[in-house]
């Protein structure tokens, strides 16, 4: 039977937020004979809750519920539809605090990155709000004589949202935020592993007036409710964070329904670093590129490119600014928490291995630590080769390697040379290049001298094989609306 142990935990003020079943219709539901599975905690390897695991039908049933209240959503005056996303960004910024700590528990972020993911995942509520009111397209004027032209901006009906571990709040917001102002209703399903954060939202989503059906959230096996939803009619488009490989499948599966996609895929984001840099600077901005979400994130530093004059003294900075990086549970508030689970741990091994096996040094870390078996110690390496894996495979962890450089046309193919285009960083202060290099990296999203780029007002996404489309922004919300066109003569 599905229950929770994270209600034992006198830190989380409103227990109410903490749900073990999954939310469908305007109800909480169990799975079928009670069927749940575990969900624990990466840093202390502890189960903290036995969460519901619903099948097929229940999928289905949530899309029934969906389809239902898309008649009245899709209807309501954009203002009522604002006015209730407002209240529910506020009401998630209220509970910042036992929303944060539910999801270092079940995820293992430092609390400080939980509570600033909350306060960016609600903004995407409150941008939504606004944007909910003014679903414009441009005009067009008639080329037929005696014919009046109209262009409507629609919403497409049922979307499924399927949100990753890695920032199981911000994820679900960003996507659900979108879809509601546009007027759709919306079945999500999250992570196996963080499945707690994203049921806190839908209770938080109940009380802010959205209705049933509206919201739905269901909890399981991935194959069997994702499986389900792409080969429903009736669920019209399809937001997906997470690997390429698995957004490859979710693609071949909504062929044959001719879904509408948005995917946001893997990243192997490269930083450059050019001899005209600030140096300090530019060591502390790739400090956050790299290790932000413990080194998983999709927008993670995962190949550093440093012009050979500076070589030696950006390796000998950086290395020391890992040195001194604090590893422990989320709840202490370290630099650094646990990988999310055994497979993570497993690829850190191997990428480490295998480019010392090419030649690259251990500048620092490389292996385990004593905390518990999910924790891995901040790594640098240097003089990585281009052939070892970790130059071309995403790694989701807290390796750095590093690689000097002679000339921009070198560093330039290098970093071109993957099949993921999410996001690239430049450090640099010649405007010519800036220019030159922003232009030429095949990336959708290039940062300058800096690491944050991201929030509501951007549209975020990325080229190649990493993704189809754009999340937030004014692009965000269109992705779940069709454009009808009409022609009208009076006569």
């Amino acid at each position: 039977m599905a229950h929770s142990t994270l209600h034992t935990r006198s830190d989380i003020n409103d227990q109410t937020l903490i749900r073990a079943q999954s939310f469908i219709g305007g109800q909480w539901c169990a799975g079928p004979d009670g069927a749940d599975f575990p969900v624990t905690d990466p840093a202390s390897g502890q189960v903290i809750g036995q969460m519901a695991a619903l099948g097929a039908d229940q999928a289905s049933a949530a899309v029934d519920a969906a389809e239902t209240a898309f008649a009245s959503w899709s209807t309501l005056l954009p203002q009522t539809r604002a006015a209730a996303l407002r209240r529910w960004y506020e009401l998630q910024l209220q509970h910042k605090e036992d929303l944060a700590k539910i999801m270092v528990l079940e995820q293992g972020k430092p609390l400080s990155e939980a509570r600033g993911e909350i306060e960016y995942g609600a903004a995407f509520a409150e941008f939504y709000a606004e944007e909910a009111k003014r679903p414009n397209i441009e005009g067009v004027t008639s080329h037929l004589p005696d014919a009046e032209v109209e262009l409507w901006r629609e919403p497409v009906g049922v979307a499924a949202l399927i949100t990753p571990w890695n920032f199981p709040s911000a994820m679900l917001t960003r996507k659900a935020a979108a879809a509601l102002a546009a007027g759709c209703t919306v079945v999500a399903h999250p992570s196996a592993h963080t499945p707690f954060s994203a049921l806190a939202l839908a209770e938080l989503a109940r009380r802010a007036g959205i209705p049933d059906g509206v919201f739905n959230v269901v909890t399981g096996d991935a194959a069997t409710i994702v499986g389900a939803w792409c080969g429903d009619t009736r669920v019209r488009a399809l937001s997906f964070t997470g690997s390429t490989e698995v957004g490859k499948l979710l693609y071949r599966q909504s062929a044959d329904t001719v879904k509408r996609l948005v995917m946001e895929l893997g990243g192997h984001a490269p930083v450059i670093v050019f001899d005209d840099a600030d140096l300090d600077h530019a060591v502390a901005e790739t400090m956050k590129a790299k290790f932000a979400t413990s080194g998983q994130d999709c927008l993670g530093a995962n190949r550093i490119y440093v012009q050979r004059s500076i070589y030696p003294e950006f390796c000998a900075r950086f290395t020391a600014a890992v040195r001194a990086l604090r590893v422990g549970p989320g709840m202490d508030d370290p630099d650094i928490g646990p990988l999310m689970h055994d497979a993570m741990i497993e690829k850190q091994k191997t990428h480490v291995a295998d480019a010392l096996a090419k030649g690259a040094q251990l500048a620092c870390g490389g292996s385990g630590l004593d905390l518990g078996p999910l924790f891995f110690a901040p790594t640098v390496l240097t003089d990585v080769p281009d052939d070892a894996a970790i130059m071309h495979e995403e790694t989701f962890g807290p390796i750095a390697p590093i690689a000097p450089f002679d000339n921009e046309a070198e560093v330039l193919h290098k970093a071109n040379a993957t099949e993921y285009g999410l996001i690239a960083y430049l450090h640099s202060q010649d405007p010519r290049r800036i220019y030159r290099l922003t232009r030429a990296l095949q990336f959708g999203m290039v940062a300058v001298n800096r690491t944050k780029v991201t929030g509501a007002p951007i549209p975020f996404g990325g080229t190649k094989q990493s993704g189809l489309g754009r999340e937030g922004a004014r692009q965000g919300m269109e992705a779940f609306t069709d454009i009808k066109y009409i022609c009208r003569d009076w006569a």
